[in-house]
């Protein structure tokens, strides 16, 4: 992550705020579950199992629409290649106002497969030659990067190589802090926000130009 310019690590930060705010607004309205946080439902997928819930039906659904979200999120960057990443920020855009709108219908499952769609997608925006290399809508293998890099610099490595995990899962939380204190006060309806806030992002990734990848992948 480190060899990604300033801007590109600040879009970084700012997607997985979005990620948390979204992810955070659904866990609260459709009680407990996920559409972001994948592990968090593949473990209530077992436990449902184990228990014969129904809940396990909703719990692998939102599994599999995450997956077409990042089918869907991989095939915008590969048709539009340079624009990749305002491409299929738009993507996102449009399937979060997709999810505001459902839910205003009092569509909530319909709304549930809108936002995980969107949240699949936005993993492809650091997408290249087929992998992800920032995580955006997940913070284990950061927290892992984390304490690598807080390692690295006690054994007097890189000082600060640390701070962008720190800042990517600060962004999270903060989004997720931001989302649930949204729901608070509007309900659903403040995905509307969540859209806007992907356009804005759309427009910021459009003015930093064509993508460029780092020069050494496996050091990101």
């Amino acid at each position: 992550m480190k060899l990604y310019t300033a801007r590109a690590r600040a879009l970084a930060t700012c997607l997985s705020g979005l990620a948390g705010f979204v992810d955070a607004m659904a866990y609260i309205h459709l009680g407990g579950f996920f559409v972001s946080f994948m592990s968090g439902n593949t473990t209530r997928l077992g436990v449902s199992l184990a228990e014969g819930s129904s809940d396990a039906a909703l719990a692998g659904g939102l599994l599999l629409t995450f997956v077409a979200g990042v089918v869907i999120g991989s095939m915008t960057g590969q048709i539009f290649v340079s624009r990749r990443q305002p491409a299929v920020l738009v993507m996102v855009a449009l399937l979060l106002a997709a999810a505001a709108a459902l839910s205003a219908f009092d569509r909530p499952w319909l709304a549930a497969i809108a936002m995980a769609l969107a949240m699949g997608a936005e993993n492809a925006v650091f997408e290249i030659d087929g992998e992800v290399r920032i995580g955006l809508t997940y913070m284990t293998g950061t927290l892992v990067k984390l304490g690598q890099r807080i390692t690295a610099a006690l054994l007097g490595g890189d000082r600060f190589g640390w701070v962008p995990y720190l800042l990517l899962w600060m962004g999270l939380a903060a989004g997720g802090l931001a989302g649930a204190m949204t729901y608070a006060r509007m309900g659903v309806g403040g995905l509307w926000i969540a859209a806007g806030v992907a356009g804005v992002l759309a427009i910021m990734a459009a003015r930093m130009g064509p993508d460029r990848h780092p020069p050494d992948l496996d050091a990101v």
